[in-house]
């Protein structure tokens, strides 16, 4: 049976995942000023960047989460 993980692997997979939504937030952000017009990019790759930053703020946080949680005991 797995023990839990060390702290510092523990902070790392933390930071890991605030790093995932982060990076998610800011292509959501800038897929919307692209849409609005205020920042010069194709309108279907702004659609695309919205919507993979969404996933990057909603989805993929879980899915690390689930994948590198601890055994029960």
């Amino acid at each position: 049976m797995a023990s839990r993980p060390p702290d510092d692997v523990a902070r790392k997979r933390w930071l890991a995942i605030q790093a995932v939504r982060l990076g998610g937030g800011v292509m959501v952000v800038f897929a919307l000023a692209a849409l609005r017009g205020v920042v010069p990019f194709p309108e279907i790759a702004a659609y695309v960047m919205l919507v993979v930053g969404l996933l990057d703020v909603f989805l993929v946080p879980t899915l690390l989460a689930r994948k590198w949680r601890s055994p029960r005991p």
